[in-house]
């Protein structure tokens, strides 16, 4: 017979188990975020290479035309021939071309294959006052109902006049300063990267470069 006082026997505590197809549905959800997830930190870190493809003519065209509609508005007649004689003193028509990078945290620095991005710069001498500042403030405001944001607007301030503005985040920009002690009135326009088409492996320097501008003056209103 057994002894009063010995333990009762424990049975074993009942396991729990997943079905199979619950189980192997929760890991392959779970690997499928991971690979999102690590995708998505792949593109932050490399950064986006979304350019449009589009001929440097064009793109060259295009910061023109944006030049060329600033300076009627500004007021300018006259017409100024490609090149520039005196940087900086004498007037100015000329196009440039610049690389674009990758923007990405790991490679800030990386210029992307192919990628270019376009500029047109203009400047006028003998500019007085009374057609610089009605000029600027006429431009800025034309600008801002336009759709651009003004990044920097100086009317006067310390005998400064500059207008900074750019759209799309950045990727077009707009600046006008002029030089009150010299009379003296710059522009540019740039715009946004492109790919260029015709672009082939081992070309040195940015495509685009070396484009000459047709001459320069107010746009032509149909």
């Amino acid at each position: 017979m057994p002894e009063e006082n010995a333990p009762a026997a424990h049975a074993p505590a009942p396991t729990k188990s997943w079905p199979r197809s619950t189980g192997g549905r929760a890991v392959g959800g779970c690997c499928a975020a991971i690979v999102v997830v690590c995708v998505l930190l792949l593109h932050l870190a490399w950064g986006s290479k979304d350019f449009p493809r589009v001929a440097p003519e064009d793109m060259a065209d295009r910061a023109f035309q944006r030049s060329q509609e600033a300076y009627g508005v500004l007021g300018f007649t006259r017409t100024v021939e490609a090149g520039v004689e005196d940087l900086g003193v004498s007037t100015e028509n000329t196009l440039g071309s610049g690389f674009c990078y990758s923007g990405g945290l790991l490679s800030l620095d990386e210029t992307v294959d192919g990628a270019y991005r376009m500029s047109h710069r203009w400047a006028l001498d003998d500019v007085p006052a009374s057609q610089a500042v009605p000029g600027l403030r006429r431009l800025h405001q034309h600008l801002e109902d336009d759709g651009w944001e003004i990044t920097s607007y100086r009317d006067g301030e310390k005998d400064n006049w500059d207008l900074f503005v750019q759209r799309d985040d950045g990727d077009e920009r707009m600046s006008f300063t002029w030089f009150p002690d010299r009379e003296y009135f710059m522009g540019g326009a740039s715009g946004p990267c492109a790919y260029d088409p015709a672009w082939e492996d081992g070309e040195a320097g940015p495509s685009g470069d070396g484009l000459w501008p047709p001459a320069f003056g107010p746009a032509q209103r149909g």
